[in-house]
């Protein structure tokens, strides 16, 4: 299978429960360039919906306004771990990271994304499961 090809822009999270089962759609801002990535949510004082840093396997939070939920996720988009990060933190690197979703502290348990579950992310038409 090849290598997506991610681009800034929008588009949707939506979790999968065991039972293959789909949630709700989440908003969701897609970071894919070495400066939108770098950026993060920096200067922002809060998030609708979440975003995808992609690829990253870690994150930090330094210079954050407000404290963030980040969950990582493997290469086939199964949530690795799920951590809540206060301003001014540095979260350790997850091997077996490839992207990492990050959004208001609280929404993720909100969401149902706890290690294990498995999101799909659709950007402009293209579904990754």
């Amino acid at each position: 299978m090849a290598m997506a090809q991610w681009r800034n822009g929008n588009g949707t999270l939506t979790v999968t429960d065991a039972q293959g089962g789909q949630g709700e759609e989440i908003p969701l801002r897609i970071a894919a360039s070495y400066r939108a990535r770098s950026r993060g949510l920096l200067g922002q004082d809060g998030i609708d919906g979440a975003l995808l840093i992609t690829p990253c396997g870690s994150v930090h939070s330094f210079r954050m306004r407000f404290t963030i939920d980040v969950a990582y996720l493997d290469r086939k988009f199964k949530v690795v771990a799920v951590h809540t990060m206060k301003p001014g933190r540095l979260g350790l690197p997850r091997l077996r990271a490839r992207h990492v979703v990050e959004a208001e502290a609280g929404a993720m348990e909100k969401w149902g994304i706890r290690p294990g579950v498995r999101v799909a992310i659709v950007q402009n038409g293209t579904d990754r499961k």
